[in-house]
C-alpha cells in the first residue's frame, strides 16, 4: 500500500458501507472526519463486520481507492479515530490489535529546526 512518509493517515471509526465508492467515501470524509478529501491525505474506512477495509486518497489527477477483504478473521482498529501513524495502520492490517500504544519520543528534524530559529 502507500508508504511515503509525508502522507498523513486518518481513520474513520464509524462502520462504513463498503458499497460506497469515490463520491460516497469523500462525503464520509467531509461529514464524519471534517477534512477535505482532496487534501492528498489517506482516509481509511472499515465495514461493520471489520472484514473489509478501504483507503481513499486524492493524487494530482483524481481519487484512488485501495480495498481489501479478509477471507477469515477481522481487523481490530479498536476505537481509534482521526490521525494514525503508518505503523499503526500496518499493525491493524497485519492483524495486530492496537489497544494501548505508547510512542516513545524520536528525533524530528523539523522540530529541531524550529527550536533553533527561536
Amino acid at each position: 500500500m502507500l508508504s511515503p512518509s509525508n502522507l498523513r493517515l486518518f481513520l474513520c471509526s464509524q462502520a462504513t458501507d463498503m458499497r460506497k465508492s469515490f463520491d460516497g467515501l469523500s462525503g464520509v470524509v467531509r461529514q464524519f472526519l471534517s477534512h477535505d478529501p482532496t487534501s492528498g491525505q489517506v482516509f481509511v474506512f472499515f465495514n461493520k463486520r471489520r472484514d473489509q477495509v478501504k483507503a481513499l486518497w486524492w493524487d494530482d489527477s483524481g481519487y484512488a481507492i485501495w480495498h481489501k477483504r479478509l477471507e477469515a478473521g477481522s481487523f481490530h482498529p479498536c476505537s481509534l479515530q482521526g490521525q494514525i501513524s503508518h505503523a499503526e495502520l500496518v499493525m491493524i492490517l497485519e492483524g495486530i490489535q492496537v489497544k494501548e500504544l505508547r510512542k516513545y519520543k524520536r528525533f524530528n528534524l523539523a522540530e529541531k529546526c524550529s527550536e533553533s530559529s527561536i
